[in-house]
C-alpha cells in the first residue's frame, strides 16, 4: 500500500513536502520492484508501470533537485545479482533507458538534447529509433574474435556470469571475423511468442512450471544453473549496443548496429535513422502499429543520438544516457469500486490518503490501491482551488476510474456520479495524527495536513529509521524495513533512534534476552548484522547527511554540501554558525506570510520587501560571522534557503541535534573525495558562471570547474575567486565588481583551463 498518498498529483503541482514524500515511496516500490524482475524473475509489477514510475521520480527530481534521495532509483541500475551464478564486473557500466510517455515528452526530450549542446532548434540532429524489446540485458564479451564472456545487467556495475548458457543461443556467435579486439556487444535475450506457446504448452504436459509471459520465460531459461536446460529453450539475441571497445566501431550509431550485423549477428529491421521530431514521432506511430502482428514482445521505441561524437558530449547522468530515450505506449485505464480510505503518516509528518479499491485488472496487473493525494484533491480541487474532474468529490462507495500511466500505484482519472450510492456523505479528513493523536496541522499556502507529534509520533519515528537503512544512505545489510519495525517495537533491544543501531551489539551482549534466539534469527544471521553495523560505522560524508533524513536535502544537495565542505566537522560547524541566520531568516519568511495573509484579507498589495527587511533588521542583530556562514550556505549552487533552513531547524532542535550528535560519535565519517587537481588553475577556488555561454552549455561548464577541483556557487559573495560572465550578465556581474571579484568571459574561462 501506499506511503505517501501523492501519487496521482502532477508533478508541477507537488509542494516540497509532497514531493518528498512521493519520492520515498517510489524509491522503496521500485526497489522492490527491481529485486522481483532483475533477482527473482517474477515481476510484481509491468513493464509500463515500472518505467512509467522511474520517469515520475525523476521528473520530480528535475523539478525539485534539492530533494534527490540517495537511495534514488534515478541511482539505480536493476538488483543485485542472485545466489548460485558467479559475479561479473562490467568493463563499462550497463545503464537503464530514461522514459517518454507521449509526445511531449518525446520533444522535451529532443529539446533537452539540443539545450545542452547549444544547438538551435532547426539545427540538424539525427536519431535512431529501434523497438525496445521486452526481454532480458545479456553483455557478451569478445576478445580477438572469440566470445569469453557473457554476463547479465544485474545492478548495472556487476552482473552475473551466464557464459555457458549464452553459448547454447543459436543467434550468438561464437566466434566473429574482423572485429576489435575487444568487443563488447549488448543485446536482448527474448522468446518469441510462438516459442513461448510451444514452451508452456511443454511444460504442462511434463507437468512443469509454465511461465506468465515471454519476458520472464527468456529470463528465467537463460538464468538456469544448469545450461543443458537452456540449451532446450527457444532463446534469440537481438544486438543493439556495445561497452568496452579497444577502437570504434564507426562515427554514427546507424553505421555501428550496421557493422554489428556484418559481424554475423541479429539486429532489429525495423532500426531506422531519424533526421527531425517529426520523422521520430510517424516511426514511433508506425512501429506502434505493427505491435500486435510482431513475432515478439515489446513495449516502446528507443531513441538515440546517432552522431557518437555527440553522444560522447551529451555523457550520462548517474543510471541513464542524456543522448537516449525510450519513448513508451500508452497505459490502460479501468472502472472500480472505492471501497474505503485510509490514511498513512510519513517521514515527514505528512497525512496521506491512499483509496482501497475492489481488486481490477489495469494493463495486466490486478490493483488494489490508489493516490488520492491530499484533501483538496479529495474534495475535486487543485492546489490553487481550481475545480478538477469537474469539481466532483471523492467518496467511499464511488466508481472511480484508475489509470497507471506516470506511476506504479494508480491514479484516479474520473468519478462516476451516477452510480454514487444514495445518502454518500462527503469524506471528512482527520485532524487528528491516526498513529499518535497529536494535532494535524495545514500552514497557510501547504496543501498537506502534517502531524506535529515530531519525535513522538511512531509513525515518522519508523519512517526516518527506515530512511537511515536505506539502499541510498547507510544501506546497513540485513537491516532493512521489517527489521527495523521489530526492533521499533522491541522492549528489549531497541532502536528508536540511528546511534542505537551502532549499540546494538553492546547491548546485545549484555542481556539475558539474545538476539540469536529469537524467532526467525539465529547466531549466523545475529553475527552478520553485527558485522553489517560495523562495517557502516565507517561511512562517507555525503551518505551521512543523507541519511539525516532532513527535509529538502536529498542525493544531490547531500553530495553538493559534502563536496563543499569536505568534512563533518567543517559542515556541522558552517550549520552550528549559519543557525542565527537562518532563524532570522525563518522568522522573515513567516513575517512575509503574515504581511500577505493581512495585505489579502485589506484587499491591499502586500509590502513583502519592507517586511522582510524589517524582519531580518529586528534585535537582536545577527552576528556578522553567522550571516556570512549562511550567506556560503545558500550560495552553494544547488542549496538554496530552503534546504538551508532546514538544515539549521534540524541542527538547533535540542533533541533532534542531540540525536544527531550520539550518532556522529558512533561513527568514523570520511571525508569527501577530492578530484585529481595537480596542475589545475581552479583547484580550490569558488567559481561563479553567469549571463549566456556560447561555446559550451551551462552544465557542462559546472562539471568540467568541479573536475578541475573547484566549487560552484550560485551568488557571488566576498568568498568568491573567479567570475565567468558570458553576454546578459546582470547583477552578478555588478556585484563582483563592488567586491573587486576578478572576472572574465567565456573565451578567457577556455584560456584558462587550456581549452581555448
Amino acid at each position: 500500500m501506499s506511503e505517501t498518498g501523492f501519487e496521482g498529483i502532477a508533478v508541477d503541482a507537488l509542494d516540497e513536502a509532497g514531493a518528498a514524500a512521493e519520492l520515498a515511496r517510489l524509491a522503496a516500490l521500485i526497489h522492490r520492484a527491481n529485486t522481483a524482475y532483475h533477482t527473482e524473475d517474477a515481476p510484481e509489477i509491468s513493464d509500463a508501470a515500472y518505467d512509467a514510475a522511474k520517469a515520475r521520480n525523476a521528473a520530480i527530481e528535475a523539478r525539485f533537485p534539492g530533494l534527490k534521495r540517495a537511495d534514488s532509483p534515478s541511482d539505480v541500475v536493476g538488483a543485485a545479482t542472485a545466489e548460485g551464478f558467479g559475479k561479473v564486473t562490467h568493463a563499462v557500466r550497463m545503464l537503464s533507458l530514461a522514459n517518454a510517455f507521449d509526445a511531449n515528452e518525446l520533444a522535451d526530450f529532443d529539446a533537452g538534447v539540443r539545450n545542452f549542446l547549444g544547438l538551435e532548434k532547426a539545427a540538424p540532429l539525427a536519431y535512431t529509433g529501434e523497438p525496445k524489446i521486452d526481454g532480458l540485458s545479456l553483455s557478451l564479451r569478445y576478445e580477438n574474435g572469440v566470445l569469453v564472456q557473457a554476463a547479465t545487467r544485474g545492478d548495472g556495475e556487476v552482473g552475473e556470469n551466464v557464459t555457458a548458457n549464452a553459448r547454447t543461443i543459436a543467434e550468438i556467435p561464437q566466434e566473429i571475423a574482423g572485429a576489435p579486439a575487444l568487443l563488447e556487444v549488448r543485446g536482448e535475450v527474448y522468446m518469441g511468442h510462438e516459442d513461448f506457446a510451444a514452451l508452456n504448452a511443454r511444460q504442462a504436459a511434463e507437468g512443469g512450471k509454465t511461465f506468465a509471459n515471454p519476458r520472464n520465460a527468456a529470463a528465467g531459461s537463460l538464468r538456469q544453473l544448469d545450461a543443458t536446460i537452456t540449451a532446450r529453450r527457444p532463446l534469440k539475441f537481438f544486438a543493439y549496443a556495445w561497452g568496452a571497445l579497444s577502437e570504434p566501431l564507426a562515427e554514427t550509431q546507424s553505421e555501428a548496429i550496421a557493422r554489428l550485423h556484418a559481424f554475423g549477428f541479429t539486429t532489429n529491421p525495423l532500426t531506422r535513422r531519424c533526421e527531425s521530431l517529426e520523422e521520430m514521432r510517424a516511426h514511433y506511430a508506425e512501429i506502434e502499429a505493427q505491435r500486435a502482428t510482431l513475432p515478439y514482445d515489446i513495449d516502446g521505441v528507443v531513441f538515440k543520438v546517432d552522431d557518437l561524437a555527440l553522444q560522447a558530449r551529451l555523457g550520462f547522468r548517474s543510471t541513464t544516457p542524456r543522448w537516449a530515450i525510450a519513448h513508451k505506449f500508452p497505459a490502460e485505464k479501468a472502472w472500480t469500486c472505492l471501497e474505503g480510505i485510509d490514511i498513512q503518516v510519513g517521514r515527514t509528518g505528512a497525512l496521506s490518503p491512499v483509496a482501497r479499491l475492489r481488486p481490477v485488472t489495469v494493463g495486466g496487473v490486478v490493483v488494489s490501491n490508489a493516490t488520492l493525494h491530499n484533501e483538496d484533491y479529495i474534495a475535486g480541487r487543485d492546489s490553487k482551488g481550481e475545480p478538477i474532474r469537474g469539481g466532483k468529490d471523492i467518496r467511499i462507495g464511488d466508481w472511480v476510474e484508475v489509470y497507471r500511466a506516470g506511476d506504479v500505484i494508480p491514479k484516479v482519472a474520473d468519478v462516476d456520479l451516477s452510480k454514487r450510492p444514495e445518502g454518500s456523505e462527503p469524506y471528512r479528513f482527520p485532524e487528528t495524527c491516526p498513529d499518535c493523536g497529536s494535532e494535524a496541522v495545514r500552514e497557510a499556502g501547504d496543501s498537506v495536513r502534517r502531524c506535529t507529534g515530531g519525535l513522538i509520533c511512531p509513525a515518522q519515528a519508523v519512517e526516518k529509521l527506515k530512511h537511515f537503512v536505506s539502499r541510498g544512505a547507510f544501506d546497513i545489510e540485513g537491516l532493512g524495513a521489517k527489521q527495523i519495525e521489530m526492533f521499533y517495537a522491541d522492549e528489549v533491544l531497541p532502536i528508536r533512534e540511528p546511534a542505537e543501531i551502532f549499540t546494538l551489539q553492546v547491548r546485545d551482549a549484555a542481556t539475558v534476552s539474545k538476539l540469536a534466539n529469537r524467532d526467525g534469527w539465529g547466531e549466523t544471521s545475529a553475527r552478520k548484522l553485527f558485522a553489517a553495523i560495523e562495517e557502516r560505522r565507517r561511512i562517507e560524508l555525503r551518505r551521512l547527511i543523507f541519511a539525516l533524513g532532513i527535509r529538502h536535502v536529498g542525493e544531490v544537495v547531500a553530495g553538493d554540501l559534502a563536496r563543499h565542505y569536505g568534512s563533518w566537522a567543517a559542515f556541522s560547524h558552517a550549520v552550528d554558525l549559519a543557525g542565527p541566520a537562518g532563524q532570522r531568516h525563518l522568522a522573515a519568511e513567516a513575517a512575509v506570510r503574515e504581511e500577505r495573509e493581512a495585505a489579502a484579507a485589506d484587499g491591499r498589495r502586500a509590502r513583502v520587501s519592507e517586511t522582510e527587511a524589517a524582519a531580518w533588521a529586528a534585535e537582536p542583530a545577527v552576528p556578522a560571522e553567522a550571516k556570512a556562514a549562511w550567506d556560503e550556505l545558500v550560495g552553494i549552487d544547488g542549496i538554496g534557503a530552503a534546504a538551508a533552513t532546514a538544515l539549521v531547524a534540524a541542527f538547533h532542535q535540542p533533541a533532534e541535534r542531540a540525536s544527531i550528535d550520539r550518532l556522529a560519535g558512533a561513527l568514523e565519517v570520511i571525508d569527501a573525495a577530492r578530484p585529481a587537481t595537480e596542475g589545475s588553475p581552479v583547484a580550490g577556488k569558488t567559481l561563479v558562471f553567469t549571463g549566456t555561454l556560447e561555446k559550451m552549455t551551462r552544465a557542462e561548464a559546472k562539471a568540467r570547474a568541479e573536475a578541475l577541483g573547484a566549487k560552484v556557487a550560485g551568488s557571488v559573495s566576498a568568498k568568491t575567486d573567479l567570475l565567468i560572465a558570458g553576454p546578459g550578465a546582470g547583477s552578478k556581474a555588478k556585484k563582483a565588481a563592488e567586491l573587486g571579484v576578478e572576472t572574465i568571459d567565456e573565451d578567457g574561462w577556455l584560456a584558462l583551463i587550456g581549452e581555448g
